[in-house]
């Protein structure tokens, strides 16, 4: 049985001046939603993501915002021209992992549609510029209550 998930990923403080959005969809049909132009302040996005938990008892993550290979699922964060951009030297891709999302959390969600999944992650990479790649050190994610 497939269940929704809500998600939010909160990007913490990026570069001023540069558009964020979600990638829904993947490879060339894709749209970037949700798209936020930074002011320096943390950026928060939120969007729902389908589980389903295989025979073995793990949880498989579906839906247009999911992205990658069965066990190593992530999301992606589009930046500056990947987002719509266009006047930016920016194009980047920030990958989200969907790992260490345990079954208690995803039944604690299930039964109390008050919870979300929430990650935060850094805004600025080391080069003082948009984060990119794979979030590195990742915290994971946690349980949250809906705004």
């Amino acid at each position: 049985m497939k269940q929704e998930l809500l998600l939010r990923i909160i990007l913490e403080n990026p570069p001023a001046g540069v558009d964020y959005g979600i990638q829904k969809g993947g490879g060339s049909l894709y749209e970037t939603i949700q798209i936020q132009k930074s002011s320096g302040k943390s950026l928060v996005f939120e969007f729902p993501i389908t589980v389903k938990f295989e025979e073995d008892g793990l949880p498989n993550f579906l839906g247009a915002f999911v992205q990658g290979p069965s066990g190593q699922r992530f999301i992606y964060v589009d930046i500056g021209t990947l987002a719509g951009q266009k006047e930016t030297s920016w194009s980047r891709r920030l990958k989200i992992p969907l790992t260490g999302i345990g079954a208690n959390d995803i039944r604690e969600i299930i039964s109390d549609p008050g919870k979300i999944l929430e990650t935060k992650v850094p805004g600025i990479g080391k080069d003082h510029g948009p984060n990119c790649g794979t979030v590195k050190p990742f915290e994971g994610w946690h349980l949250s209550t809906k705004y």
